[in-house]
């Protein structure tokens, strides 16, 4: 589960067990060694924090009360305290490998060095200026990443301290530093400091949703665009050029991103409906992420406007007075809607309208 220990314990990959499998099965001989590789060294650290609760910091609840009653409805400055570190891994595993950007320096002659840097930025710069979150600890952690890990790497993750970017194998997926896959993976280590949601099961495909929610909105911010102008694609480009697919997931449309011969069908359902029971992927927690996804991407649609505003501020504030890292899709409803009629008023439009979004996806509050 992604905790709130800065070590091996903590490691979510962007790239799901489930579409491993599926190449582990449906690839060549090179493919399947690839996959299976991957696989076994997902399994190795997530079978370490199995059964690890999740929590914030010691002294962390203090922070996040504070947040949840300021940082939801005003904005701060605190980019005086923003601190990239981007390092080149040399296609090695070790981590973090060569010093190569750090904050303030020039761009380099490295690409996906410079789009690391300033992915790093956006998601900084989302949560500071319209969360008042100061890093993703909310006490100025360095944003420590390291591009080029391993030779033709095709994941990136967080270990609960740093990013880490694959290049890809230019077959099956072209390199992971997108906008909304630096998004997704930086915001498991803002539910890691947030207390957390235990990686298994619904809570487990609720600490997925929201990195895809902060994922979209990372991409969203930093192109200006409003809540109808949005693909809400998670991972739009990063798959192969022969690979029949748009992305990893599709907020918007969930279980249509791919369908492909190699990496299978999209598996997100859109409703509970067809919620998928599953003992793979720590209970589908990457499958059933659909159903929250959707149901955000539903209100922001009644919300319009900028995403990151009406819906980000009651996900993001939910997130900081949850304290429950079991939490089901259920309770995570319940939490947004007293989020809403805190920050809107019991009977707003904002609380009514996030009731029927719910609804849509099969929950009822």
């Amino acid at each position: 589960m992604c905790n709130d220990h800065h070590d091996t314990s903590v490691f979510c990959t962007i790239i799901p067990p489930h579409m491993l499998e599926v190449m582990s099965v449906r690839g060549d001989k090179k493919v399947r060694a690839m996959a299976q590789a991957l696989l076994k060294q997902d399994n190795k650290i997530r079978e370490e924090r199995a059964e690890q609760p999740v929590a914030g910091p010691a002294g962390f609840a203090g922070t996040r009360e504070s947040a949840a009653t300021t940082s939801a409805i005003a904005s701060v400055s605190v980019a005086g305290n923003l601190n990239r570190k981007i390092h080149d891994g040399e296609n090695k595993a070790a981590l973090p490998g060569k010093l190569v950007r750090k904050e303030g320096d020039a761009a380099t002659s490295d690409a996906t060095i410079d789009a690391a840097y300033d992915g790093a930025g956006d998601v900084f710069e989302l949560y500071a200026t319209e969360f008042g979150r100061n890093s993703l600890d909310d006490n100025g952690m360095a944003l420590v990443s390291t591009c080029h890990h391993r030779r033709n790497y095709n994941n990136a993750f967080w270990d609960g301290s740093q990013m880490a970017y694959g290049d890809g194998d230019g077959q099956i997926f072209t390199g992971f530093t997108e906008p909304s896959v630096i998004g997704h993976e930086m915001s498991h280590g803002v539910v890691q400091f947030s207390g957390g949601l235990v990686y298994q099961g619904q809570s487990g495909a609720l600490n997925e949703s929201f990195a895809d929610v902060f994922g979209a909105l990372t991409l969203q911010y930093k192109d200006g665009q409003e809540a109808h102008q949005s693909d809400w694609l998670i991972g739009k480009g990063i798959l192969g050029p022969n690979i029949n697919g748009v992305a990893l997931r599709s907020m918007k449309a969930p279980g249509t991103a791919y369908s492909d011969t190699l990496l299978g069908q999209d598996p997100q359902p859109y409703h509970m409906d067809f919620y998928v029971q599953t003992n793979q992927d720590n209970g589908g927690v990457h499958i059933n992420s659909g159903i929250p996804n959707h149901a955000f991407y539903l209100y922001a649609q009644y919300m319009g406007g900028k995403a990151w505003e009406i819906p980000g501020q009651i996900w993001y504030r939910a997130l900081q007075t949850l304290n429950n890292p079991l939490a089901t899709f259920h309770d995570w409803a319940l939490e947004t809607h007293e989020a809403a009629q805190n920050l809107h008023g019991n009977g707003s439009i904002e609380s009514h309208m996030l009731r029927r979004a719910w609804k849509l996806v099969g929950i009822q509050i």
